[in-house]
């Protein structure tokens, strides 16, 4: 039977590309979708995540039931889901981790945000955490233009989560805090090496007019690199304040936010043109 609360979740969620208000407005959000155990059918549930890399990690609280959330007996039973993450949806395969690493990345979660412990605390049972590993995916459905600028909002919204999580952090820069920036900078690496070499080049063959804001957008793109090269410098160094970090992403984010605007004024209406 469908939960009404996660239902208003979830169409909150897909009608604002991600963005929802309540208990979990500000927060890391994503809808996952898995196959019943029992009836085969898709069953879609919000679940709190945590960047990795090239993966996502999901921990199955139940905020501290006894027993395990039923998604997480959904893909035990079969492991082949699918993530909305409020741009892209793709399928992924989710790895339920043991051990070390489950251990080490729970308490990373932990260190993040103590509400883990909490739901730990009040149950006998070992919270599991999986890891989402993609299986594919392309980009957003829709016109070239809106999908770039729906890729560039995401971005956005990422810097703004990862300002506010410096900003209420404590002395220490801690481990989950740092795998959140180099996850995006590693994003944003591979989004303007992909325009590089792939987007760029298709528009100056079939606009030749835009080779000046083209030549100007790849000179941001090297800055934005510089940029993120000390970024990630500074996350890897030893003992990195809060402060120091966050001095730095306001710059990123500074210079960032006039390439994307700049971008999208260029490059917008004439994708949207090519794929109408």
């Amino acid at each position: 039977m469908p939960n009404h609360f996660n239902q208003q979740i979830i169409e909150e969620f897909r009608a604002n590309r991600g963005q929802v208000g309540g208990p979990f407005e500000g927060g890391r959000l994503l809808l996952l979708t898995t196959t019943g155990a029992r009836t085969g059918a898709r069953h879609t549930t919000p679940v709190g995540y945590l960047p990795d890399g090239e993966r996502t990690l999901i921990i199955a609280s139940a905020g501290g039931a006894q027993a395990h959330p039923a998604w997480y007996h959904n893909l035990l039973a079969d492991p082949r889901v699918t993530v909305e993450d409020g741009v892209f949806t793709y399928p992924a395969e989710a790895v339920v981790l043991k051990g070390e690493e489950r251990d080490r990345l729970f308490a990373r979660a932990v260190e993040a945000d103590p509400g883990w412990a909490d739901y730990q605390a009040r149950t006998e049972r070992v919270i599991p955490v999986i890891a989402l590993n993609p299986l594919g995916g392309g980009p957003p459905a829709g016109p070239g233009g809106d999908s770039l600028k729906t890729i560039h909002d995401a971005f956005r919204r990422e810097l703004a989560l990862i300002r506010k999580e410096l900003a209420e952090s404590g002395p220490g820069l801690g481990a989950q805090l740092r795998v959140n920036c180099l996850t995006l900078c590693q994003g944003l690496h591979h989004h303007h090496t992909g325009e590089d070499g792939r987007m760029f080049p298709h528009l100056e063959e079939h606009h030749p007019e835009l080779a000046p804001a083209l030549a100007r957008l790849r000179r941001e793109h090297e800055v934005v690199e510089r940029l993120l090269v000390q970024l990630q410098a500074l996350i890897s160094g030893d003992g990195p304040g809060p402060g120091a970090v966050l001095a730095e992403v306001d710059r990123l984010t500074a210079e960032l936010e006039a390439h994307l605007d700049y971008e999208e004024e260029q490059l917008v209406p004439i994708l949207n043109a090519m794929t109408t």
